[in-house]
């Protein structure tokens, strides 16, 4: 009669459980749905609001855990396992995380924050990190950037984020900045005038801002212009070399000299005065 009565309430217990199972995966199924559907019309949302895809990602994936962690716990909860302790647990296994994988962590804030604030976005021309090229893709962890030379740099967002960030596709122009190296002897308003009229017809050269052409220092060879015309940044380096050539081909067909240091040399005289000779008289 009691093995019996064992045997029944052994059933008993098994039925319970098998049924506390059985709905725990049916809650599972059905919440999954759920928060794959949920998903679904939030990422939907955030589409119609012209939000920056990554930061769409972002914001998915943050919810998509939580409403997993929290599905968790509430099946946790409905077999009778005491969730606080639970939630102490997993709080404590955060913060363990956290400290050991602070670095990833950080790039993660760090990418949270770019998507956020904006200050480059894919396809800008940026200098970060000590980095100079074209973004490839803000990831969550790091930013791929692709410089000059056609080569690929993984940069960790942390870094950018924390150094200086220069974009130079934010403006709708820049400037160019080159220098032209004029002999003693050049009449330097006649080299500004003639450099002036030959780049404004550079190709994508802007007429607004007009080109500078003006006396930035002198040396021993004589004094230097400060050429900067301005152009839209995807023309820069054409508009760049394009200058060069300018430069070159205006003063060889104005048949200005070959710009040549001169030295002053002091030379005691009888009376013990010294006196200054150009190098030009002592060659001569």
């Amino acid at each position: 009669m009691k093995f019996q009565e064992i045997g029944q309430l052994a059933l008993a217990l098994l039925t319970q459980f098998g049924l506390k199972v059985l709905g725990a995966i049916a809650l599972w199924i059905i919440a999954q749905k759920l928060i794959d559907f949920a998903i679904k019309l939030i990422r939907r949302g955030f589409r119609s609001q012209n939000i920056e895809p990554t930061l769409i990602n972002y914001l998915l994936n943050i919810i998509s855990v939580t409403l997993r962690i929290v599905l968790v716990v509430a099946i946790l909860g409905f077999f009778g396992v005491e969730t606080t302790s639970f939630a102490a647990l997993l709080a404590a296994a955060g913060i363990a995380i956290g400290a050991a994988w602070g670095g990833l962590l950080a790039n993660f804030a760090a990418g949270a924050f770019l998507i956020i604030f904006r200050p480059f976005k894919v396809g800008d021309f940026i200098t970060a990190a000590g980095v100079t090229g074209t973004v490839a893709e803000i990831g969550l962890f790091t930013t791929d950037i692709t410089t000059p030379d056609n080569v690929l740099t993984i940069v960790a967002n942390n870094k950018i984020f924390s150094d200086n960030i220069q974009n130079f596709s934010a403006n709708p122009f820049r400037r160019v900045d080159l220098l032209a190296q004029l002999h003693h002897d050049v009449d330097h308003n006649q080299a500004i005038a003639l450099l002036k009229a030959r780049i404004s017809q550079i190709p994508n050269v802007l007429t607004n801002p007009a080109p500078d052409v003006e006396i930035l220092t002198f040396t021993l060879a004589g004094p230097v212009l400060a050429v900067r015309p301005y152009c839209n940044n995807e023309h820069y380096w054409q508009v760049y070399f394009d200058t060069n050539k300018a430069i070159r081909e205006t003063f060889g067909e104005a048949g200005y000299p070959i710009p040549e240091q001169r030295y002053a040399f002091n030379f005691p005289s009888e009376n013990g005065t010294s006196s200054v000779i150009p190098s030009s008289v002592i060659s001569s």
